[in-house]
């Protein structure tokens, strides 16, 4: 290419866009014209390297007449076509949805296809990607919900934009946003060229992955470049593998973030927690649920309109919706997932995709989704609970306080989530024969017999038939009169007999079986008598505990 004309250094200029070599303003779009057409004849679609001037200039007018408006420019087409849509959809005659709708529908197909090409919307390739996974934020501004540990003037955003990141483990259940804020951290450590990011995971990691993150992190060091160790699913190394962590942590090499779903005081090592800060994470609330599905929204070209059916003001909008959703809608969304980011976020995906799909079939311009519709495909088939975790604690801790504050409501409530989230009914009857001696006791002795009969009954006829048997004796249980009076004075005899110094004092003789003839000439049992002990004249207690009475405090 030695014919190309040569950048003049005493005029304004300009890069091409095709091979990225500076030309004046004047020279630049004749160059383009022959850049676009070499490089469509080397990969084979046109004129050969031996063509002739003619042929070389005919196919130079054919790339121009392509590309019918400098390079300068706005697409004239581009820019008509939006100000037609703005001046449709942002009329005062469009009020409601199905105005919209109307007015949508009279652009053309080209008219929307290219204004759908001015936002990122999704791909049919990548369709298949979890929306959770694609909308995870990467700057702490983005990030939606855990007010309580990331919100203005709190500790862990005070560090995190100091630049001092302190080892933690991020606890919380599913969906909350643990790895996300790993991912912010990891973003964040992209704009310092002191900071580096590695991410591991314990399903799929071992002891040697962490090695060689060390090994490489100690060599880092010598460059001044602090490396972040984020492991997730920490708790699925058992105690022992946790301590490869221990000395690295303690030495600096490494800056451990681990992420959680089970209580860190009984999954992670004491040594590794007292090196590192427990950040705990909640349930995200409906509010901030809403907001996050809101924020997906765009990503199927999707927008929302309130309950009275008026419509957003789609003229502001960078796409041309091809589907509408109400708040209504949104907000059952953000209710059914329980406080699960990625359920709901997933959930949208499903729903939008089915509805999309089902556009497609009947060839509508803009779609209408209904709350019906995604009832009809979403079902709350679920409720978030691990029988071998802390929830399995914390519910029948829950049932078994509103049992002994005669709430009968809340122990309704307790004892039926725990049977609708699958726990084993035998050990919720169980643990309500408890209730029966500890809380009521002697005050409504009938109450341990309706709960040995309703276990007998479990056993019976099994699950479901079952559940209003365990419904009724936990509404039963709650009812009764309370008294904690043998189960006080038990505890207090436990303590009196762990206290006795020495050797345990004898039965007394009177009160000894007399058995053999030996026995009765050893005055076993001698002076017993039938009579009560205020009539008998007997002492009944070891010699020395005359006088202990475990009944009164």
């Amino acid at each position: 290419m030695s014919d190309e004309p040569q950048p003049s250094s005493s005029s304004a200029k300009a890069v091409c866009p095709v091979c990225d070599k500076l030309f004046t303003v004047e020279e630049i779009e004749p160059h383009v014209d022959r850049c676009l057409f070499l490089n469509s004849t080397e990969n084979g679609a046109g004129v050969t390297s031996s063509s002739s001037s003619k042929e070389l200039k005919n196919s130079q007018n054919q790339v121009q007449a392509k590309r019918s408006y400098s390079i300068f420019e706005k697409s004239p087409s581009v820019a008509s076509k939006r100000s037609k849509v703005e001046e449709v959809v942002g009329s005062s005659s469009v009020r409601t949805v199905e105005d919209m709708e109307r007015a949508i529908i009279d652009l053309s197909d080209e008219e929307e296809q290219e204004q759908r090409r001015k936002v990122k919307v999704v791909e049919k390739e990548d369709s298949q990607v979890p929306l959770a996974e694609k909308m995870r934020p990467v700057e702490l501004t983005d990030y939606i919900g855990q007010e309580q540990i990331i919100g203005k003037n709190t500790v862990l955003r005070t560090l995190f934009e100091s630049n001092s990141i302190p080892s933690m483990i991020f606890w919380g259940p599913p969906g909350c946003g643990k790895t996300t804020l790993a991912h912010i951290i990891a973003a964040h450590c992209k704009k310092h060229e002191n900071m580096r990011f590695v991410k591991l995971s314990a399903t799929m990691s071992g002891v040697n992955d962490v090695k060689e993150a060390v090994k490489v992190a100690k060599n880092e060091l010598k460059f001044k470049r602090k490396t972040i160790l984020f492991m997730d699913e920490i708790h699925r190394f058992n105690k022992l593998q946790q301590d490869i962590f221990l000395p690295h942590v303690e030495s600096g090499t490494v800056t451990l973030l681990g992420a959680t779903t089970e209580n860190p005081s009984f999954s992670l090592n004491s040594a590794l927690l007292s090196r590192c800060r427990v950040i705990v994470l909640e349930k995200l609330a409906v509010e901030p649920m809403v907001k996050i599905l809101e924020r997906a929204l765009p990503q199927y070209e999707t927008v929302m309109f309130e309950n009275n059916n008026q419509t957003p003001d789609i003229g502001k909008l960078p796409f041309i919706p091809r589907m509408m959703i109400s708040s209504e809608t949104i907000r059952w969304l953000a209710e059914v997932c329980d406080g699960d980011a990625r359920i709901g976020l997933n959930s949208l995906q499903l729903a939008l995709n089915t509805v999309a799909a089902r556009q497609e079939q009947e060839g509508s311009a803009l779609k209408l989704i209904s709350l019906d519709e995604i009832q009809e495909g979403i079902k709350k088939s679920h409720l978030l609970y691990d029988r071998k975790g802390d929830q399995h604690y914390e519910l029948i801790s829950a049932l078994h306080k509103s049992v002994r504050a005669s709430d009968d409501n809340a122990a309704l409530y307790w004892c039926t989530r725990m049977l609708e989230s699958g726990e084993d009914p035998r050990y919720l009857v169980r643990r309500m024969i408890r209730m029966a001696s500890e809380d009521i006791g002697i005050a409504d002795t009938n109450a341990l017999t309706v709960a040995t009969s309703t276990l007998a009954a479990v056993q019976a006829v099994g699950m479901p038939e079952a559940d209003c048997i365990i419904a009724h004796c936990a509404v039963y249980l709650a009812r009764a009169p309370k008294s904690r009076e043998v189960y006080n004075a038990f505890g207090r005899c436990k303590a009196a007999l762990k206290e006795v110094k020495g050797p345990m004092p004898g039965v007394p003789m009177h009160l000894r079986n007399a058995t053999t003839k030996l026995m009765k000439d050893m005055k076993y049992g001698a002076g017993y008598n039938l009579l009560h002990k205020d009539q008998s004249g007997l002492v009944y207690m070891p010699e020395g505990l005359e006088d202990e009475n475990y009944f009164s405090e």
